[in-house]
């Protein structure tokens, strides 16, 4: 199956921001739910994974930019 057609051409980058979003929304998650000394950690924690993935998804983005030579040659 050909998965560019649905993440483009930076596969790499696409699947850590999407294993970034994951783990922190667990860690969110079992931090607002589970009862537990440390919940502010895994509160805090998930949200800067959150955080973080948004870098790995403006590469992604940044990386499926199509520039037509025409634009280039004008440049």
């Amino acid at each position: 199956m050909d998965y560019t057609r649905y993440v483009g051409r930076c596969m790499g980058l696409a699947l850590i921001a999407m294993l970034m979003d994951t783990v922190g929304l667990i860690l969110f998650f079992v931090g607002v739910f589970a009862s537990s000394n440390f919940w502010d950690f895994l509160i805090f924690t998930g949200t800067l994974l959150i955080f973080l993935s948004l870098v790995f998804w403006i590469l992604w983005y940044l990386g499926n930019i199509e520039v037509s030579l025409e634009e280039l040659r004008q440049a």
